[in-house]
């Protein structure tokens, strides 16, 4: 009863309240299934061609961009023409973070939002209620795919605080009234797991959604610990932040018994790529994906960087913004009949573990968190190079302040539960990693029951 309370008059009612109209985009996505890919293309082209001119015409960023190159929306003739346009990094953003708001729109109409931690360099931007409504509606229809609906029970395990404010507690209720339950991905000691999983096993929910690394956490420590989760009813389990491997995909499907779904996106990105139960990376068809090798398409079935240009963000148009990620695009379609772009494999947002001084363990974004937002820190990379002891690299800006020290001592050791070494080294550049990966969570101590 609640499932179909929630589906016929609680979600239509409360997205109508936010003035977001996911639904309809629902039905506009669902409907673009059974187009041919030169049908889809057509589809984008009228989204990109209003955008553009939307964007001339209020956005001042692009308003002197394209007279700079003496360019003007209805000179775009062709997809050629749009992929000689210039790229938005996050830098430009930051730069130019004033002049990237539309004009025409309200200060209400402007969502502030910020990346969530995969990198050490926080960006700050805005979306409207459009784009939050088609990134929702291609949510729910990948959930579909999975035979999964609106209303149907979920357990979510994401970055949330432990101890929730006033405004955390509001969206607690909510989320129950709509059949979630929120658990959290920062704190993943050996007692909050069995928590979880007694909880599981009361809830029995539908389908989980959550970081593909703290999934697996869970499902591996049931498994060593002898919890059985086959029989909760699952459908599927949805991962998404960070890279899921083939190991971890094999144990969380053999722990719950039911099939993995990997997903790609983020907040800046918008929902990007969704995997079906044919095994294909599906890309959303309101946003187009460009794989490249520096400045140039990356030949099929090889890796480069995403580009993506999201059709639905009016607030602060992301045109050409190279995401940093890395991906191979597919040669060819899926076998499931739908004919959008597919994505083989996506890289670039591993995370790791952190283990307290007491031997719990927990999702380095609890850390990542707390130095993302400072004002000061242009990018950083934490370092565990044992229980007690962390060193912290530090590329300042101008704004920077030795006062941050003290508060990033206050709430790692919070954290912790008990004082732990925190070396600050200040740095003019934080170099990757061997794989030519930038990793911002580093810990060097081992979790011994996750050993083969």
């Amino acid at each position: 009863m609640q499932e179909f309370l929630i589906k016929k008059f609680l979600f239509p009612l409360h997205e109508k309240l936010l003035n977001r109209p996911t639904l309809k985009a629902l039905r506009e996505l669902e409907s673009l299934e059974n187009l041919t890919f030169s049908q889809i293309r057509e589809y984008q082209w009228l989204k990109l061609k209003s955008l553009i001119r939307h964007a001339y015409h209020n956005v001042p960023y692009y308003r002197y961009h394209f007279d700079h190159l003496g360019c003007h929306p209805e000179d775009l003739k062709s997809w050629d023409d749009f992929f000689r346009l210039p790229f938005l990094t996050k830098n430009k953003i930051r730069e130019n973070i004033g002049s990237l708001k539309a004009a025409n729109l309200k200060p209400v109409d402007f969502i502030r939002m910020n990346t969530g931690g995969s990198t050490g360099e926080p960006l700050i931007f805005y979306v409207d209620r459009r784009r939050v409504a088609y990134d929702r509606a291609a949510h729910l229809r990948s959930r579909r795919w999975w035979g999964i609906d609106i209303g149907e029970r979920e357990a979510v395990i994401w970055g949330s605080p432990i101890e929730l404010s006033a405004q955390d507690r509001l969206k607690e209720f909510r989320d129950l009234l709509f059949n979630t339950k929120l658990l959290s991905a920062f704190r993943m000691d050996e007692k909050t797991m069995r928590d979880y999983i007694l909880f599981l096993k009361r809830y029995k929910p539908k389908h989980i959604f959550g970081y593909a690394s703290s999934i697996y956490l869970l499902s591996r420590f049931a498994e060593t610990e002898g919890f059985s989760l086959r029989n909760l009813g699952v459908k599927s389990i949805f991962v998404t932040a960070d890279t899921l491997y083939d190991y971890q995909r094999e144990t969380i499907s053999r722990v719950f018994s039911c099939p993995v779904a990997n997903g790609y996106g983020g907040r800046d990105l918008g929902f990007v790529a969704h995997e079906c139960p044919f095994g294909s990376m599906h890309v959303t068809e309101d946003i187009i994906v460009e794989i490249l090798r520096g400045d140039k398409p990356a030949p099929p079935g090889e890796l480069g960087e995403i580009v993506v240009t999201h059709l639905d963000n009016y607030a602060m148009p992301f045109i050409r913004y190279r995401s940093g990620d890395l991906a191979i695009l597919g040669k060819d379609f899926c076998n499931c009949g739908r004919n959008s772009l597919v994505l083989i494999r996506v890289e670039g947002r591993a995370t790791d573990f952190v283990v307290t001084p007491t031997g719990k363990i927990m999702h380095a974004l609890s850390l990542i968190y707390i130095l993302r937002d400072l004002s000061g820190i242009k990018s950083f990379k934490i370092i565990q190079e044992n229980k007690e002891l962390f060193r912290i690299l530090v590329v300042k800006d101008r704004a920077y302040s030795l006062d941050l020290e003290s508060v990033i001592r206050q709430e790692i050791n919070k954290l912790m539960e008990k004082p732990v070494e925190i070396i600050f080294e200040y740095v003019d550049e934080i170099p990757p990693e061997k794989s030519g990966k930038y990793r911002y969570v580093v810990s060097k101590v081992s979790i011994p029951w996750l050993m083969s």
